[in-house]
Formats: structure tokens, C-alpha cells, sequence
């Protein structure tokens, strides 16, 4: 570190290493590069391909969850903090239920983290070729792909996740600590959408501190007063969760069980290495040992917070293995330094390295995007859900429609139509209305906080998923009412193994006691 940038100085030409070959520490001061056009027109072409394709398919189970999220807007929910509804929000007003205008804020995010990786390679020293193949490695990620398509909280936590780390590299290469006022600020925007990014600060916070020299870099006022700023932003949330039994810790705990344990380990263990783009599995690998022999505390501690959250989260949700998307955009980008030199040594080497990435986006495109005829997504499935789930909710909301409607005029009056989950719940709000269909309720997280409709129904169309995901649905309701027959079955007409396809759509009458007494009975958290 040189003299003025332990003083705090934020000179943009303090100097920066340029290694020589994969992996290499830094070495050779040099100033940093302008950032590079080309950084620009991937996240162009990136945001350019995703609203080609944002209104294919449908929306998916999320989106309409969120959009009933929005039209609710609250301080926090059993899911997510408060950030994506109200993005939601902000769309329905702006555009309508839009699929397009739905999709225009993921796709931004995308756009935003594919700078961040430009921005970080920058930061850790690389030149013109090191950017564009960070910004590329973003770009072709996917799970960036996948999650920038769909209105949801990951793609948002990714960004935030990068925006953090090009925070901290800035720290670690000019010692100017005032930097943490807006990590806090970006940590708060972050801790608003998805409790994870927490979890990733935490251990960034204690990677650097078990650095050499990382005590200066944390122990003082402005990364206290950093944390203080990010506290702020979850107000709402522990004000909300302390008037709701701490519902996200409930749901978490299950999900936990669900997902974590030492049988999903290997599970989440392979899963990294299809995260990033992966014919960048060496270059972020090399990443890794490029912030871990750098010298500077904050950018080991980005190498310590990706190792200490590998085995955190392979242990309590080794299932998802998207979980740690966040840290590949500064793995990728460090790695890009760090082998910069050795692919611009001899050019076939980058030829070969963008070859490869090339091939593996192409395969990703097809997995991570709706570019296949929707007759055609089945074999997928197994890798990817999300396609199966965008498919064919105004027709499975017309079947429950075809359900309500066949019942007489007095029995309507007195009945609701509830959901074993928040997805048919939010289809039956959406579609619905213009179906003559009333909103439904759900026991499904947050939904089950909004009520059970009439308290004095006494007859109950209930919905459930089809075997994929749901059996004996009808034994379950049979502890509730003593009558229970299913009136149809759920079908997309297309074959597509959707959650929803095989289910069934019950009338339940009878109620073993009012309906209003047995809903907390029907709450479940997952």
C-alpha cells in the first residue's frame, strides 16, 4: 500500500498490479484503465435480447405472486423484504400488468451487473481484454440469464452483491475507508430486497479482519457508521416480522430442513461450477487465487467470504445452488486480471477461451431462456423449472373458472375459492376478474396473513398442484370438511410438467367447524 493510499486517498491512478500469467499476484504498478466501450455495448446486447424475449411463455409463478404482492403493499412479507413488490408496484403503475414492463426491471439489474463486472475488473487492475471478458463472463452467466428474465428478487441480489464488492475492492486498493458510508448504502438497497446479501457482508467483514492488516480496514467509524446506514433499510422488515411471529425465520428454518443437510452438499458443491458461464471455471478459480496472494485485507476478504459462504450454505441450503451467484461477478473479474496477460500473450488462447464460452452460452441460452417452442421445454426441466412454470396459467384459471361457475347462485354466495399455494392464488387474481371469478385466498406465506375471505364460508373450491409436487391432496382436506369431490382436473393441453398440471380443483362443504376458526390450521410457510 502506498503511502497516500493508506492516508485515504482515492487517486484514480494509484497503482494497481498487472500479473503476468494465470494467476499471478500483483506485481506491476500501473494505472488503472479507462473503462472499456465494449463493457457498454455487452450490457446493450444483453438487455436487448432479454425484452426480445420477455414476453414469451407467460408469467411465472413468482411474478403473479409479486403482483398480488404489490397490489398488498406492506412493510416486509414472510418471502422477501419489501424491495421487489414495490418495484412491482411501481410497474403495474407505469405499464399494467405487463409481462414487458414487468420484465424492464430485471432486465436493467442485468444491465447494471454486467457494468459491475466491467467496473470490477477495472478495480482490480485489468486492462481492455480483462474487462470485456468479465463483462462477457456476466453476461453469459446463467443464472444471471435466467434470473434477469423473470421479475424476482435474485437477479436484484446479484446486483447488489457485486455492487458491495466493487465497494470493497475500492477500499482494498485505495485505503480510502469513507468508501464504506456507500457500501452501506448499496448493503442497506440489498438488505431491503433479500436477507442474503447479510449473510455475504458478514462474512466479507470477517474475512477482512482476519487479514494481515485488515483492522485499520474495518475497526472504524466509517464502516460503524456504514453499518449504521444499512441497519436503517430493514426497519420495515423487523417491524413487520416482530408484529408477524418472525414468520421469515419460520419459513426459513423449514426450508432449511428442506433443502440443507449433508445429503445436498455434493448437490451444492457441482452446482458452482455451472453458476458462472463454464468455460470460466479456470478463470474465476484463478480469481480466487489472485484475491487470496493479492496483499490487501478487503480483496482476501472477498476470497475468504466466497469460501466461508461455500460451506455455509452447502450445509443449510445445499439445494439451491444459486445462492452464491453474487460472488462470481468479482470471482470472474478478478480471474479475468489475473489470466489477462496470458491470454493476450499469444492470441489463439483467447480465441479458444471465447470459443468455449461461446458453445457453453448457447446451451445455457437454451436452458436459462424461453427460445424453444414451449411443446419442446419437457426435456429441460429436470436442469430449470422456470420455463415449465410460466406456462399456461389463463388456462388453468379458465378450468377453475368452469369449477365456480357450474355452482349454483346461493352456493357462490357463501363460498371462497383457496389454493394450496401462492401461484394458483395469484393467477386467480390476476386472470380471474375478467373470468367473473372473486380473489382467492391461500394458507401459502403471506397470503395466509390476508385472511380466509368470508370467515362463514361453507363451501370451499380448493385448488392444489398435481403430483409433481402435491399427493393425497384431498385426504388433507378431508380433516377439514366432510365432504370433499373433485369437480376437474387441471390440464396446460400441451404436456408440459408443470406443478400445476395433473392437479385438481375441489368443492368442499361440510366444514367440521366454521371456516374462519380453522384457518390458522392451513397456514404453512415454505
Amino acid at each position: 500500500m502506498t503511502a497516500q493510499e493508506a492516508h485515504g486517498g482515492d487517486d484514480e491512478s494509484a497503482a494497481v498490479g498487472s500479473p503476468a500469467g494465470p494467476g499471478a499476484p500483483l506485481d506491476e504498478p500501473r494505472p488503472l484503465q479507462p473503462l472499456s466501450r465494449v463493457v457498454y455495448l455487452v450490457a446493450a446486447a444483453v438487455f436487448a435480447l432479454l425484452m426480445a424475449l420477455s414476453d414469451r411463455y407467460g408469467f411465472h409463478r413468482d411474478e403473479l405472486y409479486f403482483i398480488v404482492g404489490a397490489r398488498h403493499l406492506q412493510a416486509s412479507y414472510v418471502d422477501q423484504p419489501i424491495l421487489t413488490p414495490l418495484i412491482t408496484r411501481i410497474s403495474l403503475g407505469l405499464f399494467g400488468t405487463s409481462l414487458a414492463g414487468l420484465r424492464l426491471w430485471p432486465a436493467l439489474a442485468v444491465v447494471g451487473t454486467v457494468i459491475l463486472g466491467g467496473l470490477l475488473a477495472r478495480e482490480f487492475g485489468g486492462g481492455r481484454t480483462a474487462q470485456i471478458l468479465s463483462a462477457l463472463g456476466v453476461a453469459t452467466s446463467g443464472v444471471v440469464l435466467g434470473s434477469g428474465h423473470l421479475d424476482d428478487t435474485t437477479i436484484y441480489d446479484i446486483l447488489a452483491w457485486g455492487g458491495l464488492a466493487l465497494v470493497a475492492a475500492r477500499v482494498g486498493r485505495t485505503g480510502n475507508t469513507k468508501l464504506w458510508l456507500i457500501g452501506g448504502l448499496v448493503l442497506g438497497l440489498g438488505l431491503a430486497n433479500k436477507h442474503s446479501i447479510g449473510f455475504f457482508a458478514l462474512a466479507l467483514f470477517a474475512g477482512i479482519l482476519v487479514s494481515r492488516g485488515g483492522r485499520q480496514v474495518v475497526l472504524n467509524r466509517w464502516l460503524l457508521a456504514g453499518a449504521v446506514l444499512a441497519a436503517l433499510f430493514t426497519i420495515p422488515d423487523l417491524w413487520w416480522q416482530a408484529g408477524h411471529d418472525w414468520a421469515t425465520i419460520a419459513m426459513t428454518k423449514r426450508l432449511n430442513q428442506e433443502n440443507g443437510g449433508l445429503g445436498n452438499i455434493p448437490t451444492f458443491i457441482v452446482g458452482q461450477l455451472t453458476v458462472a458461464n463454464v468455460g470460466l471455471i479456470w478463470v474465476w478459480i484463478a480469481g480466487l487465487r489472485f484475491l487470496w496472494k493479492s496483499g490487501r485485507p478487503a480483496w482476501r476478504g472477498l476470497a475468504w467470504a466466497w469460501a466461508v459462504l461455500l460451506v455455509f450454505f452447502a450445509l443449510t441450503s445445499g439445494a439451491k445452488t444459486y445462492y452464491l451467484a453474487g460472488a462470481y461477478t468479482y470471482l470472474v473479474a478478478a480471474g479475468a486480471v489475473s489470466v489477462e496477460g496470458w491470454l493476450t500473450a499469444v492470441r489463439r488462447r483467447l480465441v479458444i477461451e471465447l470459443a468455449v464460452m461461446g458453445v457453453a452460452v448457447l446451451i445455457g441460452l437454451l436452458i436459462a431462456l424461453p427460445v424453444l417452442p414451449v411443446r419442446d421445454i419437457n426435456p429441460i426441466r429436470p436442469i430449470d423449472a422456470d420455463e415449465a412454470e410460466t406456462v399456461a396459467w389463463p388456462v388453468y384459471t379458465r378450468e377453475i373458472a368452469s369449477v365456480w361457475h357450474r355452482l349454483p347462485a346461493w352456493q357462490r354466495a357463501s363460498a371462497v375459492i383457496f389454493t394450496a399455494d401462492y401461484g394458483e392464488a395469484g393467477a386467480i387474481d390476476v386472470f380471474g376478474p375478467s373470468m367473473g371469478l372473486p380473489q382467492a385466498v391461500s394458507g401459502h406465506n403471506t397470503m395466509w396473513w390476508w385472511g380466509p375471505g368470508n370467515p362463514h364460508a361453507t363451501t370451499v373450491v380448493a385448488v392444489a398442484p398435481g403430483p409433481l409436487d402435491v399427493t393425497n391432496y384431498g385426504g388433507y382436506l378431508r380433516q377439514f370438511f366432510r365432504q370433499v369431490r373433485v369437480a376437474a382436473t387441471l390440464t396446460n393441453h400441451l404436456e408440459i410438467k408443470a406443478q400445476e398440471q395433473g392437479g385438481h380443483v375441489y368443492i368442499c362443504t361440510q366444514p367440521r367447524h366454521p371456516w374462519g376458526q380453522m384457518w390458522p390450521r392451513l397456514r404453512h410457510d415454505d
